[in-house]
């Protein structure tokens, strides 16, 4: 790496990782606490060897051509890279990054916290009190739904997913998953020998359905009509990956119709739009994306990807790389 390296970070990050990487490079940090437009986000780029980028940014050919020849990196503040277009990264010889494990347990935590507040109907207590609305404690005053007993269905159990498996089943949940393959069978034992079922089995079957998978093509709209009407009418679905996984105004229809009982939702199909048919609903708990949203995750987040860059304009070995791609000599 050279004194004329030179790094860009399209939104303030925590203190700690500027640090680590003005120590190194020269740095540009956007002065606006707020998404670039795709405009100022190409301005901002041209020239560098590498940007620090989190998930409101496209980065695709437009990006890659803005940047220049000489950019090597693109080093995500996520674990989630659905913003990136991999495959024409890979093509120009640019490495991509992101940010797995550090924000496994917060997000778990998320997860996991959704599943109570949907079940035990937090938001609709909550929002009563603050209405100020005359209530009663009596026998059947907002009954909800214990876990105990219950089944968890994880679509994806990556570390994520199975990190929420582990706290569901200190509630006294069964688990099943779906995924691309079935996991090791030591890890389907110490979730209490979790069964690898076919997602539409998964969905008749589990009491709550948790999506922990990552966005794709094949996973867009994955929880549409059809899916919905597979779960049973007791059953709640939280989402913590990525909101274009569920078709909303589908999951409206599902909650109004009592096709299934309710919803917990994290993040949002066109973020941060929440379809205003949600937000007329009393069985849906809305949060604004908090799934890594701790000091220390966060932290920890946007150091990994700083030193992901670093590692990359200085050609030596990458953390987490998410493409394959040779590092340049330097």
């Amino acid at each position: 790496m050279t004194p004329r390296t030179r790094i860009a970070v399209t939104r303030r990050v925590p203190q700690p990782a500027l640090d680590r990487l003005s120590a190194a490079a020269a740095v540009w940090v956007s002065p606006h606490d707020r998404p670039l437009s795709a405009p100022e986000l190409h301005e901002a780029i041209a020239g560098v060897d590498a940007v620090m980028t989190l998930l409101h940014d496209r980065v695709d050919d437009a990006f890659l051509d803005a940047a220049g020849p000489q950019l090597r990196c693109v080093s995500n503040v996520a674990v989630g890279y659905d913003n990136i277009d991999v495959d024409a990264c890979t093509r120009r010889g640019v490495q991509v990054t992101n940010t797995p494990g550090v924000l496994t347990e917060a997000t778990a935590d998320i997860a996991m916290g959704l599943i109570l507040a949907a079940t035990r109907r937090f938001g609709e207590g909550e929002r009563l009190l603050r209405a100020q609305e005359p209530w009663a404690w009596h026998m059947f005053f907002m009954l909800g739904t214990s876990l105990q007993g219950k089944t968890l269905g994880v679509v994806g159990l990556g570390e994520i997913g199975q990190a929420t498996a582990r706290r569901a089943r200190a509630f006294g949940m069964e688990i099943v998953y779906s995924g691309r393959r079935r996991i090791a069978a030591e890890v389907e034992a110490e979730l209490g020998g979790a069964r690898y079922l076919a997602l539409e089995e998964l969905l008749a079957t589990a009491d709550v359905v948790s999506l922990h998978c990552p966005l794709s093509e094949a996973t867009r709209h994955l929880i549409d009509a059809d899916a919905l009407a597979r779960m049973r009418p007791e059953a709640y679905l939280v989402n913590t990956a990525r909101g274009p996984i569920v078709d909303e105004a589908a999951l409206v229809d599902a909650l109004r119709d009592g096709s299934i009982r309710g919803a917990g939702l994290d993040v949002f199909e066109e973020e941060p739009k929440v379809h205003p048919g949600l937000l007329e609903l009393d069985n849906v708990v809305l949060i604004p994306h908090l799934g890594s949203a701790t000091i220390e995750t966060r932290t920890a987040m946007a150091e990994l990807a700083a030193r992901n860059a670093l590692a990359v304009a200085a050609g030596e070995a990458l953390i987490t790389p998410v493409n394959d791609v040779a590092p340049a000599a330097t």
